[in-house]
């Protein structure tokens, strides 16, 4: 069974890959961003499944997804991500994604989720779909701030540096610095690891 796995983050990828790879009848590829997927998509004439991380470079939201697909058809392709809502999750569904993978999940979980979905099956986590999640706007803080800066906040609360977080967001780093510097601005913050600081001990993150 030929699995592609694509995602920016080189610890969640080769995490993945050791995971899977302990299956004798699991054969692993790797990719970096969307066009790299895309590209081993074509020089291995498809996958049996194609996992997508949902915010890696070139995904574009999930226009990304379509053009996996269309690449990768008649076999299917499925979205992960760390910090993607269950909105986003069912969008992918209505997309035609054939499941949503937490990146959260247990190692075995994921793998009787591949075997699942690349049997033809759709997957998604009933826990992670059912679970309640917070209103950001019933966050004091998150009221005075930007869809934007609630992501870019995100990835000050995760350590990421400007660079990975506009390669999360498909951003230029400068937008990044930018936005890093009104946030400190409207928190009242003395920089970012001070932001993150804030957010968190605000319960925003």
């Amino acid at each position: 069974m030929k699995i592609l796995i694509a995602d920016d983050h080189d610890m969640v990828r080769e995490t993945l890959a050791a995971f899977l790879g302990r299956e004798k009848d699991f054969e692993i590829e790797l990719a970096s961003d969307l066009e790299d997927a895309i590209s081993k998509i074509n020089e291995k004439n498809r996958f049996h499944l194609v996992l997508l991380d949902y915010s890696m470079p070139g995904m574009k939201g999930l226009e990304g997804l379509k053009r996996a697909k269309d690449a990768n058809e008649p076999w299917p392709v499925a979205i992960m991500s760390g910090t993607a809502p269950k909105a986003i999750a069912q969008e992918a569904l209505d997309a035609g994604a054939i499941g949503f993978l937490p990146k959260t999940m247990a190692a075995t979980s994921m793998i009787n989720a591949i075997r699942f979905m690349s049997a033809g099956e759709t997957f998604v986590p009933v826990q992670f779909m059912t679970a309640e999640e917070p209103e950001a706007e019933t966050n004091e803080l998150a009221k005075g701030l930007s869809p934007r800066e609630l992501e870019v906040l995100s990835g000050l609360c995760r350590g990421l540096a400007n660079k990975e977080i506009a390669r999360e967001l498909d951003l230029q780093e400068v937008t990044i610095k930018l936005h890093v510097k009104t946030l400190s601005r409207k928190l009242d913050a003395k920089n970012r690891t001070h932001a993150a600081m804030i957010a968190k001990e605000a319960g925003l993150f």
